[in-house]
């Protein structure tokens, strides 16, 4: 269903969209792209001169090309050339459902609209889309989009089957791992349980149990590979003793502890004041000075492509 895709449109070229370009220009795509920001086009192209190393280990499909894209004043007037719309633009309603009524009313009515919000259901700003409001959905992409292989498909109650098939057909063809959300739920469902983590740990700095820098060790060093492989729920499956019931063994074996854990969190869940924000940065700041954060960035994003490739090696045998 996805088969006809051969030009995405873009609109948004920052972190998420220059990363969303890179994916399918290495996936062979043709792109027409735009964005109003002062020097939107020279920082696209370096952004993707950077990126193109870690597409080529990931592997170029054929006719894949850094330069195969077209940079343009409004990706609106050129919609009768693109198969799937990308937006990448602010978290702004407003602004949202502006652009959205503008790609709405230019784009063919089976060509499917998709916003990289990574919070905002797009049920709350399709109300300008008087065309196919029924092709628009979330795509959103876990960042960055040309590595992770999360896209959370997220629909409204009026999106169509087709519409979102065709998305969940076209993401699995770039060689992403999407999901489809049946629910519209604010935040979706990574950054949900990303919140609720984050929540916790800056808790727990604030509070002084810990600092920023072993909050990150614990992380890194039990919970995220453990989660990396099988996820929280074949990870209890797994801890109860691996047998079909090991989820349910799981529960009633650490249920009273866990709740004790829980009523104490719920004590200490205070909305952290700018002023509290402020004190957990320092401890963040004690744990990047003197550090090269570009080094760091690449070191992540090396590690990720050979977890990735791992797994995926794992998953196939």
């Amino acid at each position: 269903m996805a088969d006809h895709i051969r030009t995405v449109g873009v609109v948004g070229t920052g972190v998420i969209g220059s990363s969303w370009i890179a994916l399918f220009l290495a996936r062979g795509l043709h792109v027409v792209v735009s964005d109003p920001a002062p020097g939107a086009r020279e920082k696209l192209d370096q952004s993707i001169q950077a990126t193109w190393p870690t597409m080529r280990k990931i592997g170029l499909s054929d006719n894949a090309s850094p330069t195969n894209y077209r940079f343009v004043d409004d990706v609106v007037d050129h919609l009768d050339e693109v198969q799937f719309v990308q937006e990448n633009a602010p978290e702004k309603k407003e602004f949202k459902a502006q652009l959205f009524g503008r790609l709405d009313a230019k784009a063919a009515p089976n060509t499917v609209i998709a916003s990289s919000s990574s919070g905002i259901p797009s049920s709350q700003f399709i109300d300008q889309c008087h065309r196919a409001p029924e092709r628009v959905l979330i795509g959103h992409p876990f960042n960055p989009p040309h590595l992770m292989p999360l896209v959370e498909v997220v629909p409204h109650t009026g999106t169509t089957k087709d519409a979102s098939n065709t998305a969940l057909e076209f993401y699995r063809s770039l060689g992403k791992s999407p999901i489809l959300i049946h629910q519209e739920t604010p935040g979706f469902v990574a950054n949900r349980l990303q919140a609720a983590v984050i929540r916790e740990a800056k808790s727990l700095v604030f509070r002084g149990v810990v600092s920023a820098r072993d909050v990150d060790a614990a992380m890194t060093n039990s919970l995220g590979p453990r989660w990396a492989i099988n996820g929280p729920f074949m990870s209890q499956v797994l801890g109860g003793g691996g047998g079909k019931d090991g989820f349910l063994k799981l529960q009633r074996h650490l249920g009273p502890m866990i709740k004790e854990w829980l009523d104490d969190m719920d004590e200490h869940r205070t909305a952290l004041t700018e002023e509290g924000i402020q004190m957990v940065d320092h401890s963040v700041q004690d744990m990047v000075v003197d550090v090269d954060l570009g080094m760091i960035a690449r070191h992540r994003d090396d590690a990720i492509l050979d977890l990735l490739t791992t797994k995926r090696r794992v998953e196939e045998s």
